[in-house]
């Protein structure tokens, strides 16, 4: 997946991808957006637009 086209994705589908690589391959928020050198408020914000919050203790969206 080409991560910097983010912004342009519903985010009804992007939880979906951002949950499997927070599950799959990332550690945290951080290691995620660094890995694919995203802005985390700006992912965190185009999910909101969804009404999805990140849980970090659960290390997913909701």
């Amino acid at each position: 997946m080409d991560w910097s086209q983010f912004q342009h994705m519903d985010p009804h589908l992007l939880v979906g991808l951002v949950n499997t690589e927070l599950r799959n391959q990332s550690d945290s928020l951080e290691d995620l957006c660094a890995t694919h050198d995203i802005d985390s408020d700006l992912l965190c914000a185009q999910l909101q637009t969804a009404g999805y919050q990140f849980n970090p203790e659960q290390n997913q969206f909701r």
